[in-house]
């Protein structure tokens, strides 16, 4: 990989894509064609001997020079608007091989519409949306470049991702309160034994299912009705904290601060109608957790 013929070759392989991360950063054709040649010259520069995915060397460097670039503007966003984006945004799912509910839920998104959305939203957040949920990159590899921790980073995409699907939290922000309120009662409710305070916050028709990994734990596969599962949570809870899964107000089970199971709740009316148990360890790394201070 030293010689330079053969790393330009390689580099070729992975220009369209690392042109698709610039466009989808920057928004101008131009600009990530300056991106991309950046990120070749400092390819050049260095010896790649010990870079083990040098794809992904690629694409985080192409990140940080973007990320650079867009903290450096102090133009208009409409003077980097360009008509060749529309032309030159493939869909992420071509390059990135993203899966087909990011797909679903990015395809009507893709082109200057996009580009507009993730324009009002920062830097950092533009970048770890863009590298993780359209080109798949950790965020383990995504941290180091915005200077935060993966966790961090996992809560910046999480904010963008809102964003993107049309979930903008001003609109959502009274919601989220209310479900918060509700969440939070039945928890503290739970961990202090106020069993009548369970029924109050509890549907009388309310259901709890749990995953297999949940049984596995110790929890319940199925619960129907307020009183029965007042009765199941009451004394519980200990280590359970309100937290955002997904975006979506709701709890987990962190016994010495380690994630063992997520609680999903379904509130309508004040009251909570459906509890759902999930431990499966491959869903609670898919999920997008933010634990409340």
């Amino acid at each position: 990989m030293r010689d330079q013929d053969g790393l330009a070759e390689r580099f070729e392989q992975d220009r369209g894509r690392l042109r698709a991360v610039a466009l989808r950063m920057l928004g101008s054709s131009a600009e990530a064609d300056d991106a991309v040649q950046e990120a070749w010259l400092r390819l050049s520069r260095t010896d790649v001997a010990e870079v083990g995915n040098l794809s992904g060397w690629l694409t985080t460097v192409v990140g940080r020079i973007c990320l650079d670039m867009l903290r450096s503007r102090s133009t208009r966003r409409e003077d980097f608007l360009d008509d060749r984006v529309d032309d030159g945004l493939a869909p992420a799912a071509t390059v990135a091989g993203t899966d087909p509910e990011q797909e679903t839920l990015l395809a009507d998104s893709v082109g200057l519409a996009l580009m507009v959305v993730l324009d009002t939203l920062s830097p950092a957040e533009r970048l770890a949306f863009v590298l993780h949920d359209m080109f798949a990159v950790p965020f383990d590899e995504v941290a180091p470049v915005i200077g935060k921790s993966p966790d961090a980073a996992r809560q910046l995409a999480s904010r963008a991702r809102r964003r993107v699907q049309g979930q903008a939290p001003d609109g959502a922000v009274e919601d989220q309160a209310r479900r918060r309120e509700v969440v939070e009662a039945f928890l503290s409710a739970a961990r202090e034994g106020r069993f009548e305070a369970l029924l109050t916050v509890l549907d009388p028709d309310v259901v709890m299912r749990s995953d297999a990994a949940a049984v596995r734990l110790g929890s319940a596969a199925e619960i129907h009705g307020a009183s029965t599962l007042a009765d199941y949570w009451n004394g519980k809870a200990r280590d359970a904290r309100v937290a955002l899964l997904d975006g979506i107000v709701g709890a987990v089970w962190a016994p010495r601060g380690k994630v063992r199971v997520a609680l999903s709740f379904t509130v309508a009316d004040g009251r909570i109608t459906g509890i759902h148990l999930t431990a499966d360890p491959q869903q609670l790394t898919d999920l997008d957790i933010a634990i409340f201070d």
